[in-house]
Formats: structure tokens, sequence, C-alpha cells
């Protein structure tokens, strides 16, 4: 019952996400960072995607996806249509890897430990959820302030 839900949200935040990439009308503000923002937008979708493409895609999907986490923060200035076409790849491998869940697979442990103890799937699908929601209120709030 909860997986329709789950995907719901990760359709209608990463939809979002990129109408808020989308939205920078000069792609370039899409990566400034100023004075205590610490993130531009453009590292946060990067960081989205790769936090998701890992949890949801490589480990409930098989996708074989790697992360270079690092690179999520350190690279700059990706073209913002790349962004946006690697936001909907994403948005078609979290859709792929929750049709392959069952209800009862949600009450399993979760496959890696990620926090101090171990966690549900369910409980760290609603928590990449938040994840998700709280980066998506951050670029939004950048693109408003800084970008446009």
């Amino acid at each position: 019952m909860l997986i329709p839900t789950l995907k719901k949200l990760f359709r209608r935040d990463l939809d979002k996400l990129k109408q808020e990439i989308t939205l920078y009308e000069d792609e370039k503000k899409i990566w400034l960072v100023k004075k205590s923002i610490a993130n531009s937008a453009g590292n946060l979708c990067l960081h989205l995607i790769g936090n998701l493409n890992t949890y949801i895609g490589a480990e409930i999907g098989k996708t074989g996806y790697t992360r270079h986490r690092d690179l999520e923060f350190s690279q700059k200035n990706n073209p913002q249509k790349e962004l946006i076409k690697k936001i909907g790849d994403t948005i078609l491998v979290v859709d792929t890897a929750l049709d392959l869940l069952t209800d009862e697979q949600l009450n399993e442990e979760y496959p890696l430990l990620v926090f101090a103890e171990k966690t549900s799937t369910e409980y760290f699908l609603v928590h990449l959820v938040a994840h998700l929601s709280y980066h998506l209120g951050q670029i939004n709030y950048h693109r408003r302030l800084l970008g446009g």
C-alpha cells in the first residue's frame, strides 16, 4: 500500500526539481554560491540524483550504478539541459526499482547500513522522500534568492 504513495511522492518532487532547474533563466546562476549558502542548486541537484540512484537504483533496482559522492559537490557548470536529463533518467530508475518491491519487502531490513542502526526498507524509503524534499526546498530558496 505504501509503494504507490512513495512513487507519487518521488515523482512529484523530482518533477518539481526539474521545474526548479528549468526556471533558472541564466544557467550560470545554478552554480552560484554566495555568503553563507554552502551549496549551489546544481550541486544539490547532483547530490539528489546520486543519492536516489545509489539507494533506490543500485540497491533495490540492481542497476549497477556506482556513486561518486565527492563529485556531487565538486563538479561545476554542468549544462542545465544535462541536469534536466539526469533528473528524468532518475525518475525512470526510481519508478522501475519501486515496481520491483513488494509490501513484504518493505518490512525487511534495508540491505545497507546507512545510519548508526539498521532500518527497515520502508523507513529508509520514507527517509529518502524527506531528504529529497529538504534539498528541493533549499534549491527553491536558492533560485528565488540568487537565481531568478
